[in-house]
């Protein structure tokens, strides 16, 4: 096999903290790629739209329950500029819609369209079986299937 200097998660080169950072990023990747593939195949959506549209459909009209912008951005894991590109494209295609903050002209609020909601809850088993898929994958690599059992068995506080 050819040396192509490439660093595997298990080099010994690497500490473990570098180890176990390059097995997650690694296993990040492979999942986002299989589920982008996924989506775009079956919805026409990005990962970053789809994860987008999920959060701002959980956003409800009690006390905080609109985000701000900057809590959008952090949610999908964008820069504000990015975050604000994407509500933008997805509004072009009529996925969602803006509208000025009641209390506070200044502020601009995201929902999510019922054609958006339709098209979240069409997308969400393929986003749930591509996951599914990805992990099962991973799962066989030696280097990656302790992170599986971890995301398998994660609990996060809602």
């Amino acid at each position: 096999m050819e040396d192509t200097g490439a660093m595997t998660a298990t080099d010994p080169a690497l500490t473990a903290l570098a180890q176990g950072w390059c097995a997650l990023s690694l296993l990040h990747g492979r999942i986002e790629a299989h589920i982008e593939r996924a989506l775009q195949a079956g919805h026409d959506l990005s990962v970053r739209e789809y994860s987008l549209l999920d959060v701002l459909s959980r956003q409800h009209d009690g006390e905080g329950g609109h985000l701000q912008m900057k809590q959008v951005a952090d949610a999908v894991v964008l820069s504000q500029s990015a975050t604000t590109r994407l509500v933008t494209r997805l509004e072009d295609r009529g996925l969602l819609s803006r509208y000025l903050c009641p209390t506070d002209r200044r502020g601009i609020y995201t929902n999510v369209t019922e054609t958006g909601l339709t098209l979240l809850e069409e997308a969400r088993p393929t986003n749930e079986a591509a996951l599914r898929e990805a992990l099962d994958e991973a799962a066989g690599n030696p280097e990656l299937a302790p992170l599986v059992r971890a995301v398998e068995t994660l609990r996060v506080p809602v």
